[in-house]
């Protein structure tokens, strides 16, 4: 069983919109609404609860939150709001390989499909001694790491390099420790596999698409609605 935690709090200010990011349009229909229909798609999702902007309104049949500082904060507070783990705590060890599962995702990412969640899903429960499995793509670009005066320190090697996306899928109980640390540390998070990381936690890499793109500008915006119109024509990547 997976418990879904859509993060959808974000103020929209880098997209100069006059509304939360999560309810600006694309193609017709909020960036949040992709999200919960992929999800709803998913079998082993069995509920959703979402972060959301103070003042706005839950959408139908998901939970609704309001979103914290950060976006790790947000996780937070929807992972409480969905109170007690359904189906049990374990196997019958008493471990959590067999416990309930929880997925976040960005509802800034609204190309999300169902197939990526499954195999997030299905790849951390395949490898039990894994913490979390999250969704990202191999960099393709140079990367140089820049000191002080925009001097380059070092050129990294890509072969190892990944970009990291949403969905990214957690033992519950990993991921609610992880979470206990201060504002300070939430505020640092980036991602909430880091803060896995940081406990000492196994992340493993799902490999997933370009398509699966984040819309933080007007110009993903645009790209977002040519990769549906790609997408409805039947040539878009289906992963």
């Amino acid at each position: 069983m997976t418990l879904a935690l859509i993060v959808a709090a974000g103020s929209g200010e880098r997209l100069r919109a006059d509304r939360p990011k999560a309810l600006v349009e694309l193609a017709g229909q909020p960036l949040l609404q992709y999200s919960l229909e992929a999800l709803r798609s998913v079998a082993q999702v069995k509920r959703i609860v979402v972060a959301l902007p103070a003042g706005v309104a839950a959408p139908a049949g998901v939970v609704a939150v309001q979103g914290g500082a950060v976006r790790s904060a947000s996780v937070k507070r929807a992972l409480a709001a969905a109170g007690e783990e359904e189906g049990g705590g374990g196997g019958e060890d008493g471990g959590e390989d067999e416990g309930e599962l929880v997925l976040v995702h960005d509802a800034a990412r609204p190309l999300l499909t169902p197939q990526l969640a499954r195999q997030v899903i299905e790849a951390l429960r395949a490898e039990p001694s894994a913490d979390a499995a999250i969704a990202a793509v191999p960099v393709t670009d140079t990367i140089k790491r820049v000191a002080e005066g925009r001097v380059v320190a070092e050129t990294l090697d890509r072969r190892s390099l990944w970009a990291v996306q949403t969905p990214q899928v957690f033992r519950r109980g990993a991921l609610q420790r992880a979470l206990e640390v201060s504002e300070e540390v939430l505020a640092q998070a980036t991602d909430d596999a880091w803060l896995i990381e940081r406990a000492g936690g196994g992340v493993i890499v799902v490999p997933s698409s370009d398509e699966n793109i984040k819309v933080t500008t007007a110009r993903d915006l645009r790209t977002a609605e040519l990769l549906l119109q790609r997408r409805a024509s039947g040539s878009g990547d289906p992963a």
